[in-house]
């Protein structure tokens, strides 16, 4: 069995920090601190390059004394750079005072200078009534772009989601542990709760549209989250130059692929994906959404995957019925979870998309995403339904029944016939 701690997961927390720093209490970090102070303010005046340039000193990493501090400074720079880059027409070189030290914390916790999933969601929560529970009702943001509740909506929901992961990852190693030992009985009760912890987590997920509305997210949200990767249709053309360096940068930008939680999943059921439209390939995007994860997660996920086919395998090998039963829950219901985010992916992006050719020369100022004249790419710069449907096709692809074989694998003996015969699913 893994042992959580050492890749800081928790049965408790799963793969958040328990409670992030909420800020810097150096006096030598007060200039960062206090221009996140103000960011949503810079934001809104179109001044912060200006701040930038003009205002924040060069300041160094080495007073920085702990994990716990250096998240805190990797989440104001990730802040701090993708707001000077988008804000306004985009610029592709973002200055040393902001690049050196973002490169160095980056460095030193193993993750790229680039606005991630850990920077936004993981690092970025705190309890409203510290002595209250742990609930989606009793959390807000520590920073955000805009400053508005729709932000630190579509943040929170994600911290809840890993938050409420917790069980799943519990009760999936569990279901492992009972698969080696040959323990049928306990893999049927783990597996059946696994099924019913991911179809929490669709709940969850659904819960989005309470509070963050779909042309806020894609007009005044999403522009700051995305990445400097495959750019060039929204204004950049190579990637980011950081400070003096002569060669440009390119990430992707925050994404929910990388989720750690959500590759868990796929990992334990056996679930494989491919590169979009070709399923003999491995999907490199979800390979290389792995570099976007804190190092310790990215590890655990590593050592994980030798027993990618380790329940799979069992389930197929027992003939039992109600294991196999449960197996295919576990994939159905993962199914379902990946078919809401897609319906989610739909309202708050490709509807929205739509509108801009709609909008005259006199709507508001609009830059980077929020002036696709289509729906082309997420935030991580890859093609987004596609992709994501593509995902939740491949999801029933692993059942162990022949029932569930043919139920779950609708979708994807669909689209291998819509596109042998010409036809356009979409």
């Amino acid at each position: 069995m893994l042992e959580l701690e050492q890749y800081d997961i928790s049965t408790e927390f799963g793969f958040l920090t328990e409670l992030p720093l909420e800020r810097l209490t150096n006096p030598y970090y007060n200039p960062w601190e206090k221009f996140l102070d103000n960011l949503n303010a810079y934001i809104l005046h179109r001044t912060v390059r200006k701040q930038v340039n003009n205002k924040l000193p060069h300041l160094s990493i080495d007073k920085l004394a702990n994990e716990r501090e250096m998240r805190r400074a990797y989440l104001v720079l990730s802040f701090l750079g993708h707001a000077y880059i988008w804000s306004g027409e985009p610029v592709d070189r973002l200055p040393a005072q902001i690049s050196d030290p973002w490169i160095a914390v980056s460095k030193a916790l193993g993750l790229p200078p680039i606005a991630t999933y850990a920077a936004v969601c993981l690092w970025n929560f705190k309890k409203i009534d510290e002595s209250g529970e742990f609930t989606l009702d009793n959390l807000t943001t520590i920073n955000t772009f805009t400053g508005s509740v729709d932000e630190s909506w579509f943040y929170l929901v994600s911290v809840c989601f890993e938050k409420e992961g917790a069980f799943s990852v519990k009760v999936g190693l569990d279901a492992l542990n009972s698969a080696e030992t040959g323990n049928t009985h306990s893999l049927i009760e783990n597996l059946q709760q696994f099924a019913e912890s991911i179809d929490m987590l669709g709940s969850v997920l659904m819960r989005m549209e309470e509070m963050c509305d779909p042309h806020v997210f894609y007009f005044r949200i999403r522009p700051f989250l995305a990445g400097w990767k495959n750019m060039a249709s929204v204004g950049l053309e190579k990637g980011v130059y950081y400070g003096d360096e002569t060669t440009p940068r390119s990430y992707a930008g925050g994404s929910n692929a990388q989720s750690s939680l959500i590759q868990f999943m796929d990992i334990l059921l056996g679930v494989s994906h491919h590169a979009t439209g070709d399923l003999t390939a491995d999907s490199s995007f979800l390979t290389e959404m792995r570099e976007y994860m804190p190092k310790k997660h990215r590890e655990f996920l590593q050592d994980l995957e030798p027993h990618t086919f380790t329940i799979r395998d069992f389930v197929k090998s027992q003939n039992n019925e109600e294991l196999t039963l449960a197996y295919d829950a576990c994939l159905a219901m993962l199914k379902s979870f990946r078919d809401k985010h897609i319906q989610i992916v739909t309202r708050y992006v490709v509807l929205q998309a739509k509108k801009v050719n709609k909008m005259g020369s006199g709507s508001t100022l609009r830059s980077g995403l929020a002036r696709e004249k289509k729906e082309e790419k997420g935030t991580g710069g890859t093609s987004l339904l596609p992709f994501l449907k593509q995902c939740r096709d491949e999801t029933g692809s692993a059942a162990a029944g022949s029932w569930g074989k043919r139920i779950l694998t609708d979708g994807m003996l669909r689209l291998k016939y819509s596109k042998s015969n010409g036809i356009n699913e979409d």
